[in-house]
């Protein structure tokens, strides 16, 4: 949802400037991503719109989750739940990410494939999409039986569908128009 995504900017855009300049983008990348998956349980999810739960105890919450105890962090989390913000750590911890990542000059890339890879292709394709992007990847492969028969590469905005199932869409697709 666009609107997520603009109202989470401002926020992840201050914590990475705060993490980037006081060298802790590792610890702040902890308490994110652990917000996020606290923030995505629909348990929590519907404590975060009870009248009944206070700021405070939602904050606790989520840094006891994230197991952060530095001020900043707590501060950080406690202005996100007292703005009624703390539905957005997804959107945050994604966009702190693609910040992170931008500037370790690395890129994440997810491959997505019809059955198991082996570990030399999986190389293969790393160092490839090392010189195509001239950044380090950091490679996530999953397995997809629905995909019918090759695979799916996904970093950031590039996708190459190689599979069976893309493949088929395109001819379907080329033989109805």
């Amino acid at each position: 949802m666009a609107e997520k995504a603009t109202i989470a900017r401002p926020y992840a855009q201050a914590a990475f400037d705060y993490a980037r300049g006081h060298s802790s983008l590792a610890d702040w990348s902890v308490l994110l991503e652990a917000g996020a998956q606290v923030a995505a349980d629909e348990r929590v999810a519907r404590l975060l719109g009870s009248p009944h739960v206070t700021a405070a105890q939602l904050t606790d919450l989520f840094l006891d989750a994230a197991g952060a105890s530095d001020q900043p962090r707590r501060n950080f989390v406690a202005t996100l739940a007292a703005n009624g913000r703390l539905g957005l750590l997804p959107e945050i911890a994604e966009q702190f990410a693609r910040l992170r990542a931008e500037v370790e000059n690395r890129v994440d890339v997810e491959l997505v494939s019809a059955l198991p890879v082996a570990a030399e292709q999986e190389k293969r394709l790393v160092e490839a999409l090392r010189r195509r992007l001239g950044r380090e990847v950091v490679l996530t492969t999953r397995i997809d039986a629905s995909l019918i028969g090759g695979a799916v590469v996904r970093a950031g905005d590039l996708v190459i569908d190689g599979s069976l199932r893309g493949r088929l869409e395109r001819l379907t697709s080329a033989v109805t128009a």
